[in-house]
This record gives C-alpha cells, sequence and structure tokens, in this order.
C-alpha cells in the first residue's frame, strides 16, 4: 500500500475579515467540485469476452505415432450433431515447437493491437484462448507459469493394485511394473510426474516431481508392496493441495478415486494424462459418471493399461468407458509385449492439438462431440461437452 508522506503544518498568516470570508467561499467551491465528480460514474474500459470451446485432441497414425501439421481446416468439430467453427489448431507437442508456435500466435494477435505494449493487446481473441488453455499466473516466476508455458506435460501415473488375488491380475500388474520404465523412455526434463495407487484406499506416493529415479523405484515394485512417505504440498503445481493423503485413506472405490484426483487435477495448467494400470471396474453408476466428469473438467486424457491376462472380462468396460470418454485409449496387454503397449502410451502423449471452436447457443447440459480430421489415422478427443 502506497503511503502519503506526512508533512509539518505550516504556520498561517493573520488575514483580514474579507480575505477569511473569500478564502471560505473558495473551499466551499472547491468541496462543492469535489463531490460532483465523485458523483460522476468512473471511466468504463470496455474489455472484450471471448467464449470459446477448448478440446485437446490427439490424431495419431496407424502405429500409434502422433500426427503434426494439420490446421484448422483440417478438423471437423460437431457438437449435438451441429457443426462449429474450428477458429485455432494449436500444436502442443516439444518445448522447442510449441515455443515457437505460441509465440508466433501471440505475435499475431499482438499485432492487431495499435499499441503492443497496452493492456488491450493482451485481450486479443487469440490471446485470450492461449490464456485459457495455459492457466497463465500472473506471477510469471510461479511454478503455474513456468510448467504451464514451457510445455512441460503433468502425468499422473494410477496404479490398481488387486483387492483380490487373482492370479490373472497379479500375473500381469507385476509383468507391466517390472517393465514400466519403458513408460518414462519419452518424459522430458520440463515434464512432471504424480504417482498413486488404490488397493483397499488411494495412496499418494509421490506428488508432481521431475526426480524420475523416484517415480521409476515406485513403480518398479515399492508401489506393490510399501508404504506411501508422508508428503506436502510443494508449489503450485500439486496434487497433495487439493488431495491431501489423509483424505485418499478414507477413498475406498475406485471411481470415487477417479472423481477426486480429476477434481485435484481441474486448477492446473494446461491439459494433463492419466495413465491407469490396472483391471477395471464398472462404469454404468452415478460414481462412474461423476468420475467421467471431474476428467473432462480436468481436460485430463486417460490412459488404461489393462493387466488381466485374458481375452475378455467383465472389468475391462470401465477402463474402456474412461479411455473413450476423456480423449485416451484403452490397450490390452494379454498376449502382447509390456514395451509395446508402453510405445503407444508415450507416441500418444507426445503431442496433441488443442482445438479452440466457436460456442454453440445451446441450453445448460451435456451435449456430445465428435470430432474428425481429414488425415488416415485416429483421432481421440473427450466424448461430452458441458453447456453451462
Amino acid at each position: 500500500m502506497t503511503r502519503r508522506d506526512e508533512r509539518p503544518t505550516r504556520p498561517v498568516a493573520p488575514h483580514s475579515a474579507a480575505a477569511l470570508n473569500r478564502a471560505a467561499a473558495l473551499a466551499a467551491l472547491l468541496l462543492l467540485a469535489a463531490g460532483e465528480s465523485a458523483a460522476q460514474p468512473q471511466p468504463f474500459i470496455e474489455r472484450v469476452e471471448v467464449a470459446r470451446v477448448v478440446i485437446d485432441v490427439r490424431v495419431v497414425d496407424d502405429d500409434g505415432q502422433p500426427i503434426p501439421g494439420l490446421t484448422p481446416e483440417d478438423f471437423e468439430v460437431r457438437i449435438d450433431e451441429e457443426p462449429v467453427r474450428v477458429e485455432t489448431a494449436l500444436w502442443v507437442g516439444s518445448d522447442e515447437a510449441e515455443g515457437a508456435a505460441v509465440e508466433a500466435v501471440r505475435a499475431a494477435d499482438a499485432a492487431d493491437s495499435p499499441d503492443p505494449e497496452s493492456p488491450g493487446a493482451r485481450v486479443g481473441e487469440i490471446g485470450q484462448m492461449l490464456d485459457t488453455y495455459y492457466g497463465l499466473s500472473p506471477d510469471p516466476e510461479s511454478p503455474g507459469a513456468r510448467v504451464g508455458e514451457s510445455g512441460g506435460r503433468l502425468i499422473v501415473f494410477v496404479v490398481q493394485n488387486s483387492t483380490r488375488l487373482l492370479q490373472s491380475r497379479v500375473y500381469g500388474l507385476l509383468r507391466l511394473l517390472r517393465k514400466s520404465e519403458g513408460l518414462l523412455a519419452a518424459v522430458t526434463p520440463s515434464d512432471r510426474v504424480a504417482v498413486l495407487s488404490f488397493g483397499f484406499h488411494l495412496q499418494v506416493w509421490v506428488d508432481f516431481t521431475d526426480d524420475l529415479d523416484r517415480v521409476r523405484t515406485l513403480l518398479a515394485g515399492e508401489v506393490r508392496t510399501g508404504r506411501p512417505p508422508v508428503l506436502e504440498p510443494r508449489g503450485e503445481i500439486s496434487l497433495l493441495a487439493s488431495l491431501s493423503q489423509e483424505e485418499g485413506r478414507e477413498i475406498f472405490d475406485i471411481q470415487e478415486a477417479l472423481r477426486r484426483i480429476g477434481e485435484a487435477l481441474e486448477p492446473l495448467p494446461g491439459s494433463k494424462s492419466v495413465i491407469l494400470i490396472g483391471h477395471g471396474f464398472e462404469s454404468d453408476t452415478d460414481g462412474y459418471a461423476a468420475a467421467q466428469a471431474a476428467l473432462q473438467a480436468a481436460r485430463a486424457s486417460v490412459f488404461t493399461l489393462d493387466v488381466t491376462q485374458a481375452f475378455y472380462h467383465t472389468f475391462e468396460h470401465g477402463l474402456q468407458a474412461v479411455s473413450a470418454d476423456t480423449g485416451g485409449f484403452f490397450v490390452r496387454t494379454f498376449e502382447k509385449p509390456p514395451l509395446w503397449a508402453f510405445g503407444l502410451v508415450t507416441n500418444a502423449i507426445a503431442g496433441h492439438y488443442v482445438l479452440f471452436t466457436e460456442r454453440p447457443a445451446l441450453e445448460p447440459g451435456e451435449y456430445p462431440i465428435e470430432v474428425a480430421a481429414d488425415v488416415d489415422g485416429t483421432v481421440l478427443a473427450r466424448s461430452t461437452y458441458v453447456a453451462r
């Protein structure tokens, strides 16, 4: 808060009665003018409010490799079966590629303002879209701003420990975890990784970190047999800021666990990738609907690796549903090498598009989203749009 300087009172020279009357009249006029000024409305500064729908989209070829280089004209988006215009398709990949794309878009946006340094230059439509995507922090030195703008990904591993000692589950889980280092092959120094597990309850093993040695140790076996250390939230990029370990010990349902993970991820910048290694759950429940909504709101795409050693089982429908609804995919690992499954996941999260589309005029409610691309490949995107 700015403080005014205190100055010593100067002595007042004696005045005649006429002079005092003139001074009193002048003071009254000044007070009247000040009152009229205060009564007048303050100047109105118009700011443009841009309403857009943000959709994270992955486009991969038959080998699971991401397909970059697409433009807004290459995409077709329908919400509630009606086409909506795709205004921007921002490719989010490596730090270098993403940084160049962001700077190019911001430069073009600032060029539309008469004064690029003015606050109004930050209110252009593309600039607002980028701010919406990255969740920019007002403090450029904060962890949120650094991760949001640097292109670093937020990756969450969730290991579903079997609460029933079925050989088909235990063997498949151990088989994947022993080779789990392959899931970290594409993680870059700017990425942040968190590790959780769900058995009898939800456990947080490590909050978002760049310590990949610690992550490797956890996934390779400690997450199956060890006990999580006591953790405290650190910085702005934190799951524990919204989901404490104490709360996790009170969550006994996998669907509730996914819902709370989604809610904890929602305040964090950008899109997220959740890699769920497990055997599945039921999907035709109210609990699943709440988990789906929370993960979609968080822009979290779930990639599921089914560890059950079978060609088919009932609980795989839950894994398939959460992947399809959030823009990820389901991989059945039975009779496939773990590194094959890991390669599909790491390729898919290597790069994706952020589409900004016009907002359709719809009543509040939930509506289906369909995204297609003019390219030979598979398009992955969330399944619904919530109008508010």
